[in-house]
């Protein structure tokens, strides 16, 4: 959302309304206000603002928005017109009549319903939700490089595009959204794609980027994939879901051998050392082997013992994610979404900017108060994870971070 614009030459800041007129019309109030901003905020300007800038007009009069105008602005040789956040892209219309419809979306309420409630139409409503999508996500959601998580986790959502299956690659790190892409298939050579586009938008932030680790579940398409795309990165398997196919295949006749197998999983888990790891898997093994049936259990039971050196890298690497909770508390508002969206009627790549936009959506979108009831000042996931704000308004906020991102991104051409 804004990108567009910015290739025109836009500086978006968090100008109040009741303040706007008198920056539209008076230039000492116009060099006050840009000012102030400039020391408060210097990154959502482009570089060449340190050499100073001079005022240059105005835009004409919005024929969408009558009356509204812009100042406009030289710096290093180019023209910006300065949009306040609290004005949509284009002039669509304001922040504080579509940001509770918006925020709306995130709990799976149909357009035509915003349209009933909201005004507009069921188009309009899909549209303004759509070009979020357009925004880089790892650019727009982290401010600083060095805020970029080291430790990850990637997993793939199924869905279905006009009846065909396909796979949204999905990164995350620090309870947010960094990464997805619609892939056509779960082959290494497809998902290698697919996270491909986290890695460029991580470089993109940090060109000296380089995760530590990443968890993901035992498919080996997606743990070869990230080795690729990062040679050192380390893979580290979701002990989770090595529980998971294993109660998935306890019948009621294994119920008790199931809660004592349960049991003796779990205190592997926990074990803090490599020896106690060792110890724990050993016990394990010689339990099953002598008191379980030969069945489904019994053989993913002896699979997780198997794979004693994959969760040593659980000791080795303090850090990573042991497990893909995260993940899957988040991948919750996708199947909502899947659903919602009746498996999806489009292209792959307009599906692909459907689930970037749902990812930024619940990256600024404030969380439940529960969450930020200790930190009423940082409510959404974005916040907590940069530990700062631009505006009150999550959409203010995440038009202001998409904003800021151009000129990182692109600060060399300018």
């Amino acid at each position: 959302m804004g990108t567009k614009d910015n290739k025109k030459g836009t500086i978006v800041l968090p100008i109040d309304v009741s303040n706007y007129e008198d920056f539209v019309e008076h230039p000492i109030k116009a060099h006050e206000i840009i000012g102030t901003y400039y020391i408060k905020h210097p990154d959502l300007f482009p570089k060449t603002m340190k050499e100073g800038y001079v005022l240059n007009g105005r835009t004409r009069e919005s024929k969408r928005k009558e009356g509204f105008q812009m100042r406009k602005i030289i710096t290093g040789g180019q023209t910006y017109q300065i949009r306040p956040s609290f004005m949509l892209p284009y002039c669509k219309g304001e922040v504080r009549e579509v940001s509770k419809g918006l925020f709306l979306l995130k709990f799976g309420v149909p357009f035509w319903a915003l349209a009933f409630v909201f005004g507009h139409n069921a188009m309009w409503w899909y549209r303004l939700f759509i070009s979020l999508g357009c925004n880089d996500i790892v650019g727009t959601s982290i401010y600083e490089s060095s805020d970029l998580p080291k430790d990850l986790i990637a997993d793939e959502h199924h869905i279905r595009v006009r009846g065909k299956k396909k796979y949204v690659a999905t990164t995350v790190g620090d309870n947010c959204f960094l990464g997805m892409e619609v892939c056509d298939s779960a082959s290494e050579e497809g998902l290698t794609q697919g996270y491909a586009v986290f890695k460029e938008e991580a470089l993109n932030l940090n060109p000296d980027y380089e995760p530590n680790s990443v968890n993901t579940d035992g498919w080996a398409a997606t743990q070869n994939s990230w080795q690729k795309l990062f040679p050192k990165i380390v893979v580290i398997e979701c002990f989770f879901h090595a529980f998971l196919k294993i109660r998935d295949r306890a019948t009621k006749k294994l119920k008790d051998f199931f809660n004592i197998a349960g049991d003796k999983i779990w205190n592997c888990y926990r074990a803090t050392s490599k020896r106690a790891l060792s110890q724990q898997i050993r016990r394990l093994r010689e339990w099953t082997a002598a008191n379980v049936q030969n069945c489904p259990m019994k053989h993913n039971i002896m699979k997780l013992c198997s794979k004693k050196n994959r969760w040593m890298k659980h000791i080795d690497n303090v850090n990573a994610h042991r497990t893909s909770n995260m993940l899957d508390r988040l991948m919750r508002i996708m199947k909502k979404h899947k659903i919602n969206s009746q498996m999806f009627h489009s292209t792959t790549k307009v599906t692909t900017k459907n689930f970037r936009a749902l990812a930024l959506l619940y990256n600024f979108t404030p969380s439940c108060p529960s969450v930020w009831k200790e930190l009423p000042e940082l409510k959404s996931p974005v916040a907590r994870l940069n530990q700062k704000n631009y505006a009150k308004d999550w959409l203010e906020n995440l038009l202001l971070s998409a904003a800021k991102h151009h000129f990182r991104h692109h600060s060399n051409s300018l």
